[in-house]
């Protein structure tokens, strides 16, 4: 049994690989591969450990051949995954949930308080020599004591980002369609929280910050209408996924101030950042890094690497997306 994995991940996975006599290939270079190359490469696999990056669709699939028992996506989405096609073909898709929650929801708060405190203007302004004298006027930002938080999605990420607002004693509305927490029991440690329809949390909240899955459902949920909502005052953390946002959408209300700011960690067509955004200041980029610590992306590629190990050796993988596919 042969194993690719599509782009180089944290030596923990690949030594779980190793210790089950998997034979796998894992390109040299840490950029995104070129797709003819991914194509040659996993031909007459039996397993592919994938990350977000690569397009699992039919073509990879027919491309690695009838041996692909299993894709293990190495993310807690897998929308870069067609499951309805690996299904079809009866190939186990995977997925690595739960293991990235708190970090996702630290840096989600990382990208909130560095926005409204404009951390990063102030660095930019000492770098560039501009820092000549303190002054009580300069750079002046919103404090979140106090504020209103909206959080949309109330799965694993969205509820540890609103667990967090306690410690600021801020008011949290949540919105999710089916009004439902992962935990439940949960939900009294947060009295301040209120479900709230999607409209109402724009028209409320001072800070919006984005947790729902990617769906066809979800595709520019933010919008020209719903941005149009927002006070003037609020601000936009979105670390779930880029085509949640009406990118230029987004780009014009901020360029027409009626929008105070935003932090993105993710885009509408990631890599590619609009040159509009790169020349906003109150605007807050990172590149795609929420669970980016040591810890974190261990596990994750520990836990891809146990999910493909376990359908390869006829165990059923802790996370199934497609389970009905599962063959033992």
């Amino acid at each position: 049994m042969r194993v690719h994995v599509t782009r180089p991940i944290p030596r923990a996975g690949l030594e779980l690989l190793e210790q089950a006599g998997l034979s796998y290939t894992v390109p040299e270079a840490e950029g995104l591969p070129d797709r003819s190359e991914l194509l040659r490469a996993v031909a007459g696999c039996t397993g592919i450990l994938s990350l977000l990056t690569e397009r699992m669709d039919a073509e990879a699939m027919e491309a690695a051949g009838p041996a692909l028992r299993v894709i293990s996506n190495h993310a807690v989405g897998h929308d870069n995954v067609d499951v309805k096609e690996a299904t079809r073909r009866g190939i186990l898709v995977t997925n690595t949930p739960g293991v990235l929650t708190e970090t996702t929801a630290d840096f989600t708060w990382a990208l909130m308080l560095a926005l409204a405190r404009r951390v990063a203007e102030g660095d930019r302004l000492v770098r560039e020599g501009k820092f000549e004298a303190w002054g009580p006027l300069m750079l002046l930002g919103t404090d979140l004591a106090g504020s209103t938080l909206g959080v949309v999605g109330s799965g694993r990420i969205g509820w540890a980002v609103a667990r967090r607002a306690a410690g600021f004693k801020m008011r949290v509305l949540l919105y999710s369609p089916s009004r439902r927490l992962e935990n439940p029991e949960e939900f009294g440690l947060l009295r301040s929280a209120q479900w709230v329809e999607l409209d109402e949390l724009f028209q409320r909240a001072d800070f919006v910050s984005l947790h729902p899955p990617s769906t066809p459902a979800t595709h520019h949920l933010v919008d020209e209408r719903r941005l149009s909502l927002m006070k003037p005052t609020a601000f936009l953390i979105n670390t779930s996924r880029g085509c949640v946002v009406d990118e230029q959408a987004l780009i014009r209300a901020l360029q027409a101030g009626r929008l105070a700011g935003a932090a993105l960690d993710v885009y509408e067509h990631e890599p590619h950042v609009p040159q509009e955004l790169l020349e906003l200041p109150n605007v807050l980029l990172a590149p795609h890094i929420a669970s980016a610590s040591q810890a974190t992306r261990s596990k994750m590629a520990s836990l891809a690497a146990r999910n493909l190990i376990d359908a390869l050796e006829g165990r059923p993988p802790e996370h199934m997306v497609n389970p009905e596919v599962w063959r033992g």
